[in-house]
């Protein structure tokens, strides 16, 4: 980068001097939340995002270069043709100057085209799919909090590391759940493991018995759960009711949220490796934010994925005061300039390819012995620097980046 600063999310701009004339279009900034507001995924993103982003606007002021802050939400549903249809009117008829979020992978990579049609931005706060950095990269798309490889580094890795060299995945039939399975199927080969099987179950379906049966028949060590949400806990309950886990087996959930640990209880996820982007009991600051989220989110601890629409909703609008306008191009500039202490993430930047930089955390959930009261889950392992946790920048297949070279 030829200009890199460090500063912290939500102070740093008073270093800034603003151009003469600061130029906002419609004279206001909106921002559009996309998210899961009713479905599966509602708890690990939805009501909770767009809270965060409220949160994030009044931290900011409320205002930016001396006009408003807007917010509009949505329901996507998790279906891309939703999400697609959204981001359209959104960014044509009611002037959305950027959308957060998106929802499921599918969803996510349908609004990525739309913004890169339309010129705008889009931060990618909650998809898994490392393919919005790798084949299905763009100029005007950010993938914020996580991602499919990092998961597998994380987990994946620990897993076979620990004696689990046999694998059979269990997987979400759809982009997200594809883009996991093979990332983690990489790590394990490459790790000295085998991937003895795999099945892929509907998403948001009820009944995983003939999906655990085909697991517990493979003898596999590890069943590897690439889902998320509802589809990780009623498949970590149905397993614990098929006695998968007193035969031998092992599950190793991938993508896995503190409200999915706070929802299957400790005593059924105890013991359980997860890879994560933010714990609200890691510092200072997570816990200040975290526990003035729980205060406005009927005492419920954020996400990873919130605590990313909080991140993202504040460095979007750190970045417009710093361009002096919120001209996407401009914008986006700003944003893959700038380093920043983020008040969730830590030291973090955004990398040619739109991939958000920042420390990834191996965590082993808790005991309900070890636990020492309410969201008391996680127990950390290891902290994995970003340039460890995302894959290398050169290994991505980003069209964007052979085109510059």
């Amino acid at each position: 980068m030829t200009r890199s600063l460090l500063c912290s999310a939500a102070f740093c701009l008073a270093a800034f001097s603003l151009p003469a004339a600061a130029q906002l279009s419609d004279n206001t900034v909106k921002i559009g939340v996309a998210t899961d507001l009713s479905s599966l995924y509602a708890d690990i993103n939805g009501p909770g995002a767009v809270s965060a982003v409220q949160m994030a606007i009044e931290d900011f002021g409320g205002t930016v270069l001396g006009q408003k802050i807007e917010m509009t939400s949505a329901d996507i549903q998790n279906k891309a043709d939703v999400a697609a249809t959204i981001a359209g009117r959104w960014y044509d008829a009611d002037k959305v100057d950027v959308i957060l979020g998106a929802g499921a992978s599918s969803s996510s990579i349908a609004t990525s085209g739309v913004a890169n049609a339309k010129k705008k931005i889009y931060l990618a706060t909650d998809p898994a799919s490392s393919d919005l950095t790798g084949k299905l990269c763009n100029p005007y798309t950010v993938h914020w909090t996580y991602d499919t490889f990092a998961l597998a580094n994380g987990t994946g890795s620990a897993v076979v590391k620990a004696g689990g060299k046999t694998w059979f995945f269990l997987t979400a039939d759809y982009a997200f759940g594809y883009a996991l399975e093979r990332d983690v199927s990489d790590v394990v080969k490459k790790s000295g493991g085998t991937v003895v099987g795999g099945v892929k179950a509907p998403i948001n379906t009820n009944d995983f018995s003939s999906f655990l049966l085909q697991a517990q028949t493979s003898k596999a060590q590890i069943i590897g759960l690439a889902n998320a949400g509802g589809d990780t806990i009623n498949s970590i309950k149905q397993a614990s009711e098929f006695g998968i886990v007193k035969g031998g087996q092992k599950l190793a959930g991938l993508l896995v949220f503190i409200s999915d640990v706070h929802s299957l209880t400790l005593a059924r996820a105890q013991g359980l490796s997860l890879t994560e982007a933010f714990y609200w009991d890691l510092n200072d600051k997570t816990r200040a934010f975290s526990k003035r989220f729980a205060a406005k989110n009927n005492g419920k601890m954020p996400t990873s994925v919130q605590a990313g629409f909080y991140s993202a909703a504040l460095q979007y609008l750190n970045a417009v005061k710093a361009a002096g306008t919120d001209d996407s191009d401009k914008v986006m500039a700003k944003l893959k300039e700038l380093k920043w202490d983020d008040p969730v993430f830590g030291p973090s930047y955004i990398r040619a390819d739109g991939r958000k930089m920042h420390s990834m955390y191996l965590f082993e959930v808790k005991s309900p012995a070890e636990s020492k009261g309410p969201w008391d889950y996680y127990k950390l392992i290891a902290t994995i620097p970003g340039e460890e946790a995302f894959r290398p920048l050169a290994q991505g297949g980003c069209p964007m980046l052979e085109k510059k070279n």
